[in-house]
């Protein structure tokens, strides 16, 4: 009888280990994931900081050439002329 209770013992010492390895492995994956998941935002991150740079950029030279234009149409509809009659053309 004791040679029974003693294998049951064991046996479940030797579950609760397993158990308690297989832990500590799946708790290791986890972290990995988190710090390859984490990598991968920031990455993210610094591509959208840069896109919006550019974003910000491409409107600031949209703006300006469209405010020039703006100008040389307000100067041709001041002196009356028609900007689509040829005369107007830059050199």
């Amino acid at each position: 009888m004791i040679e029974v209770i003693a294998a049951i013992a064991g046996a479940s010492i030797s579950v609760a280990a397993m158990g308690a390895m297989g832990f500590g492995k799946r708790n290791d994956e986890a972290r990995d994931a988190v710090i390859r998941l984490t990598g991968a935002v920031e990455h993210i991150a610094l591509q959208l900081e840069a896109m919006h740079a550019d974003i910000k950029d491409d409107r600031r030279e949209t703006y300006t050439r469209l405010n020039g234009v703006e100008q040389r149409v307000s100067k041709l509809e001041a002196s009356g002329a028609s900007p689509w009659d040829g005369r107007n053309r830059r050199s």
